[in-house]
């Protein structure tokens, strides 16, 4: 059976436990799994995983534990290749397991597709990129909701630099809202500045391979990024939002000591894509670490706002400091 995507809050979930969902749309995909799953506890796999070990995957389906009153399991990268293994389910049994399949996109050829199409019981959902219309209501009721006035001239602007795609929207809508802190409206030249990171590497890969200690990654990054002042302030506070984030994974982390459960259980989830480099960074980053990191990036924020002209030079030494630093130490 196909639904559109607007069409989710329809859909019976006690009823309707096998749900594929394919396409570009990876941000909306994304909303769309966090609803199937609210607070629930997810088991998450990869196609690849579960082909090299498919009788050990059928096994954790139907073996409940008595704790477990209904088991939620993802399974990301599919391609048509999990079909086999999924057919072969007797799903008329599964009485307590939800089965969410994510998938690229998938042809109308694709068998996986049409095997998901073709059974009542099943539910099969396309999540196709967003129209510039659908993407410009976005980032209207986004700055409306926080009282930023902007025209649609400037809308239109940061529309024109996402490529059609939700996730790079809200990631420079959330840049400018850091920018627009203390200001009731924003120029057109400010937006220019700010969305032209995109078109290069994204602060948050530069913020991601300083604290994977990735010193050759980095270098080159700073190389091809034509940085500037309003940069500098942007970078300083989203790594101070990333720092809090893996300081609170860091401390579940040292308590459970599994790293796979801290990143299965985040509260908000980790996008599967983003799953490999936190991973690495909480084995790299003890909380003492990330706490003192984050009380010296206050001290880097106020000397920046002190030398504005001196900004460039301070954020890249510090940044490259850190890559070099023995932060488990």
């Amino acid at each position: 059976m196909i639904l559109k995507s607007y069409e989710i809050k329809k859909i019976n979930l006690k009823e309707s436990k096998f749900i594929l969902l394919y396409g570009k749309n990876n941000e909306l995909k994304k909303d769309a799994l966090n609803y199937f799953t609210n607070k629930k506890k997810i088991f998450s796999y990869l196609e690849s995983e579960i082909l090299e070990n498919t009788n050990i995957f059928s096994e954790s389906i139907t073996t409940k534990s008595l704790f477990e009153e209904e088991k939620v399991i993802i399974i990301k990268r599919a391609t048509d290749k999990i079909l086999k293994t999924f057919a072969e389910l007797d799903i008329e049994k599964l009485e307590d397991v939800s089965i969410y399949i994510d998938a690229d996109n998938l042809e109308k050829k694709s068998k996986l597709r049409q095997f998901f199409e073709k059974e009542k019981k099943l539910i099969c959902i396309p999540f196709y990129p967003d129209t510039p219309q659908v993407l410009s209501q976005i980032a209207y009721d986004y700055f409306k909701k926080r009282n930023v006035k902007i025209s649609m001239n400037n809308i239109n602007l940061i529309i024109n630099k996402c490529n059609g795609d939700r996730e790079t929207l809200l990631n420079e809508l959330n840049k400018i809202e850091f920018f627009c802190k203390n200001k009731k409206s924003i120029a057109a030249e400010s937006i220019a500045k700010l969305t032209n990171l995109i078109e290069n590497h994204s602060v948050s890969e530069l913020i991601d391979n300083c604290l994977l200690k990735n010193e050759k990654k980095l270098i080159m990054i700073l190389n091809e990024n034509n940085f500037n002042n309003e940069d500098c302030v942007l970078i300083t506070r989203t790594f101070l939002n990333k720092l809090k984030k893996i300081l609170k994974l860091s401390n579940e982390f040292q308590k459970n000591n599994n790293v796979d459960l801290t990143i299965s259980t985040a509260k908000p989830p980790i996008f599967w894509k983003d799953k490999e480099t936190t991973k690495q960074q909480i084995y790299k980053w003890k909380p003492e670490n990330i706490k003192q990191l984050i009380y010296k990036l206050n001290e880097i924020e106020l000397l920046i706002k002190k030398n504005i002209n001196n900004s460039i030079n301070l954020i890249t030494d510090f940044i490259l400091e850190q890559a070099s630093s023995n932060s488990n130490n």
